[in-house]
């Protein structure tokens, strides 16, 4: 039976964030899965990365993240909660991402906790990146709200496309060597609904935590994001003409 690492990023656990992560959870053990937990905002997690996790780190040095994380990782000297964060991740099989969307990506502790768990030496190196990641057998899927409908979350939306928003943590992922499945989006989640309108959105999001379980049984058979193979691009980087575009931030030259 697979690992499952449930990572959840959001800070009250009566929110449907919460609620649905518990969800998540509960079918992935109701399948006998073995079930890892990271609560970032329960746990304390310092998303702040610096020179004060690394005692190794010369006061004289302007700090060089990249390098004290790969110094740290090859003397065991990581801060424990990241080395006990990133054995999570490779234990894991299937990590599952819950969090809202706040100012058009995801909450800072969220992208903190990549920055420091996600460290140079450990989960990733020089040759070890993209299709050689460490993470080559690993699948993560990104369960997100925003409080924008999902008209405004859309390519032409006023909110801006919620695939183009996910794309830099999605893209992060794929750095490391993940397979990351299609998101799963929940749209119009927010306190200001009233009378029917709130009752709609709790019928709605009922209806959301009831299927995660078969999200969870048909996870294996959920279509993966396409992303350019390595060889796709030349020897300076670029998308060669003749490969495929997957996203507009990785594109050809128009006209």
């Amino acid at each position: 039976m697979p690992t499952t690492l449930v990572v959840l990023a959001h800070p009250d656990r009566r929110s449907f964030n919460a609620a649905w992560a518990n969800a998540t959870a509960q079918a992935a053990e109701d399948a006998g899965h073995d079930l890892l937990w990271s609560d970032l905002y329960a746990m304390g997690f310092d998303a702040v990365e610096g020179a004060h996790h690394y005692q190794e780190w010369p006061d004289d040095t302007a700090f060089d993240p990249l390098k004290a994380q790969e110094n740290a990782a090859t003397s065991g000297d990581l801060p424990p909660v990241v080395q006990a964060e990133i054995a999570k991740v490779q234990q894991a099989d299937r990590v599952i991402f819950h969090f809202p969307i706040w100012w058009f990506s995801p909450p800072a502790i969220l992208k903190g906790w990549f920055d420091r768990v996600f460290a140079h030496g450990a989960l990733h190196g020089v040759n070890a990146r993209f299709d050689a990641g460490l993470c080559a057998d690993k699948k993560a899927l990104f369960c997100v709200t925003t409080g924008a409908n999902e008209a405004e979350s859309g390519y032409n939306g006023k909110e801006g496309d919620i695939q183009m928003l996910l794309w830099p943590v999605t893209y992060t992922l794929r750095y490391l060597g993940f397979n990351v499945l299609q998101h799963e989006c929940v749209h119009g989640v927010h306190g200001y609904h009233e009378g029917q309108a709130k009752i709609d959105l709790q019928r709605r999001l009922q209806a959301v935590l009831t299927r995660q379980s078969q999200v969870i049984a048909q996870f294996d058979q959920h279509p993966c994001l396409p992303f350019n193979a390595d060889s796709d691009f030349d020897k300076d980087g670029r998308l060669r003409a003749d490969r495929p575009q997957h996203t507009a931030f990785i594109r050809h030259q128009e006209g």
